[in-house]
């Protein structure tokens, strides 16, 4: 039995019309889930206004309501709670009707533009590998210890992380890494969780369509790291230069990576091939199986993170070169015929696609062209389209402009977009080809003996989202059945 009052703890009230002694059932903020005895919060979203459907609650057996503004209609029998900001208190009544089970394992936060999914998987598979009960909260999935659960945001809303890290608790998980997006903290899905620490990959061109500017992406990053506890750690990538920033107003204990700069953790690249990395990570080598400096800086900052955790040194280094790519990131297949090397990764980025294209040249002999599939999604930042598409002909032999998930925009649209963004000298490297797997095929008929084609965008993801409507889109798939048919 859980009672109103007792979850209302370190919530700022500022009416309550009812009676806060009441025993609830569950926690809702869509109004559809809502049933007997639940309570319903009110969420002010960018598309639609919980407070438009408290009535709508009230009638499927709302006991109580958090709200903002409190509605015309007072019900009897039903609580009202007004609060400053329900997104903020919500967090706060999750955490507390869930037991705050933030405070019964270690949470480690990643957060920054990109390396977040590598740094959390990679913490989960190393420190499961060592013989704890761990669990992930990632862009890509959801796990409590061995059991996995599909992800749909890459930071989900503060019940759902509760939720999960309640069944983290009820089974014996003494480490959770979790990626932190600047959507999720700006929303305050973070507020109310206890943090053992943070790590801060790096920061570029990104989420420009959802903040206004740089500065408030950054402000937004920093401010989970302004929020860490004094016995917590922030670990900041020293190699970026907003790495400082995050660390000025902390009151955690105070860490640096980074392969450039003066570091607490650093590492030198010895070899880099498509087989693996050859690192010093202070004065240890170590052979890994990941490739290219963003993951260099990945494995650097998960060996960092493992000893401020408690691991010893060398089984850490062992761990470390045990670990295999991440689905969707930088995942390569090589054909058996023309042995043509396929890589899909993520990279949907300016910084991110600039990263994959140079670890690729720096590999490459320069006999083998270079081919890349890339597109930009629908409905996002638009600024970054043309970016997008000067990088990768730039840095490539040949690039295809393709779609990514159009969502509701024309795909020819993005690509003209993108194509403003190409140096006359590069015009006539590029083609556009809006149909995605026709522009994979394309790539692939392309290509020559020992050739590599990337296709950078979509990475993990499965579908491909047109119109509302999600139609199974696997890239990895796709360009291995690809290869296999034009072999034969």
């Amino acid at each position: 039995m859980i009672v109103l009052r007792d979850i209302l703890y370190k919530v700022t009230l500022e009416k309550v019309v009812g009676n806060t002694g009441v025993t609830i059932r569950e926690l809702h903020f869509d109004s559809r889930s809502v049933g007997l005895d639940d309570v319903f919060i009110a969420i002010k979203g960018a598309l639609s206004d919980g407070h438009d459907y408290i009535k709508t609650a009230v009638d499927q057996g709302a006991l109580a309501v958090i709200c903002e503004t409190m509605p015309a209609q007072i019900v009897n029998g039903v609580t009202y709670v007004q609060v400053a900001d329900s997104k903020q208190a919500m967090a706060v009544l999750a955490a507390n009707f869930y037991g705050n089970p933030s405070e019964s394992l270690k949470l480690i936060g990643v957060t920054g533009t990109n390396g977040k999914t590598t740094i959390s998987t990679l913490l989960y598979n190393l420190f499961t590998d060592a013989g704890f009960e761990c669990g992930l909260l990632s862009t890509v999935k959801i796990k409590v210890g061995k059991k996995e659960y599909k992800a749909t945001h890459t930071t989900p809303d503060s019940i759902t992380i509760n939720k999960y890290l309640a069944e983290m608790v009820g089974a014996g998980v003494e480490f959770c890494f979790m990626e932190v997006s600047s959507h999720g903290i700006h929303q305050k899905r973070t507020e109310g969780l206890y943090f053992t620490g943070g790590i801060f990959t790096n920061l570029s061109h990104e989420h420009l369509d959802y903040h206004k500017d740089f500065k408030e992406y950054r402000d937004v990053k920093k401010k989970f790291f302004d929020e860490l506890p004094k016995n917590a750690f922030a670990l900041v990538n020293a190699d970026d230069k907003n790495g400082s920033v995050m660390l000025q107003n902390t009151l955690a204990k105070k860490y640096t990576y980074g392969l450039k700069s003066y570091a607490d953790y650093k590492a030198q690249i010895l070899e880099n091939q498509f087989s693996g990395l050859l690192l010093k990570i202070n004065n240890n080598e170590l052979w890994a199986k990941l490739i290219g400096s963003f993951n260099a800086y990945n494995l650097l900052a998960i060996y960092a993170t493992a000893e401020l955790l408690g691991l010893e040194q060398m089984e850490t280094l062992q761990l470390i070169s045990a670990l295999e790519s991440v689905d969707g990131r930088f995942q390569f297949t090589i054909s058996s015929a023309k042995k043509v090397t396929a890589i899909v990764d993520y990279a949907h980025t300016p910084d991110a696609l600039k990263n994959v294209l140079e670890t690729i040249n720096a590999i490459r002999t320069g006999n083998e062209q270079l081919i890349t599939v890339v597109g930009c999604g629908g409905d996002r930042d638009t600024t970054k389209r043309p970016k997008m598409a000067h990088i990768a002909s730039q840095l490539s032999t040949k690039a295809i402009f393709t779609s990514d998930n159009p969502r509701t925009e024309n795909p020819e649209s993005i690509i003209e977009d993108m194509e403003k963004g190409v140096s006359p000298e590069n015009y006539k490297k590029t083609v556009a080809i809006s149909n995605r797997k026709q522009a994979i095929k394309t790539a692939c008929q392309l290509a020559e003996a020992n050739d590599i084609i990337l296709i950078a965008g979509k990475g993990h993801e499965t579908y491909q989202e047109i119109n509302g409507k999600r139609t199974d889109f696997d890239d990895f798939k796709i360009v291995n059945e690809l290869l296999t048919a034009l072999n034969k």
